[in-house]
């Protein structure tokens, strides 16, 4: 009876082990399922990025209209994007133009995901370091800017009846995309 005991006992320690076949197939399985996450992965992370980018175009223009509500006029603004001098304009940096020493805008350091300024100072949007924000400013006065159509070519504009645009044209994938605060 005692050799009957041990022998059922040492066959369910060996039913209980591993093989490497098994391993291996678990390790394959689980490289095949990263394998499928990882594309909508990726996916989830440049619409978030999307969504980021959305939001800061949307507060850029937000914080260039209480400027102007602040102090009667547009920010002085000949570069046409978000460059230092505006975000020193609007984060109360600039002591000439701001004299209220009024922060219309509250930016960090430039994170991936995030956004934020480079190391020049200009505002940039969460996809790259390198994408500063462009913008065009009403300074006629006759509520029309002209703007970009799409990211695909920079010659399709149209003139929209806005006061301040603010868009970025970030590569997601293959294609470049528009990010704008006026849709």
């Amino acid at each position: 009876m005692n050799f009957l005991r041990a022998a059922t006992t040492k066959s369910r320690t060996r039913a209980s082990a591993f093989t490497l076949i098994e391993l291996l197939v678990v390790i394959a399985i689980i490289a095949i399922l990263m394998g499928l996450l990882f594309p909508a992965a990726q996916s989830a992370l440049n619409s978030a990025k999307k969504t980021t980018a959305k939001n800061q175009a949307v507060q850029i223009a937000t914080a260039i209209t209480a400027y102007e509500t602040e102090y009667g006029c547009l920010p002085s603004n000949s570069s046409g994007n978000v460059g230092s001098a505006l975000v020193a304009i609007l984060t109360a940096k600039d002591a000439i133009n701001n004299s209220r020493a009024i922060s219309f805008l509250d930016i960090r350091a430039w994170a991936s995901g995030k956004g934020g300024t480079n190391t020049s100072g200009a505002f940039c949007d969460p996809f790259s370091s390198s994408n500063v924000y462009s913008v065009a400013l009403d300074t006629n006065y006759v509520n029309q800017i002209t703007v970009p159509t799409n990211a695909a070519s920079s010659n399709n504009t149209a003139t929209i009846t806005k006061h301040i645009g603010v868009w970025s044209t970030p590569k997601v994938g293959n294609t470049n995309v528009l990010i704008n605060s006026w849709d």
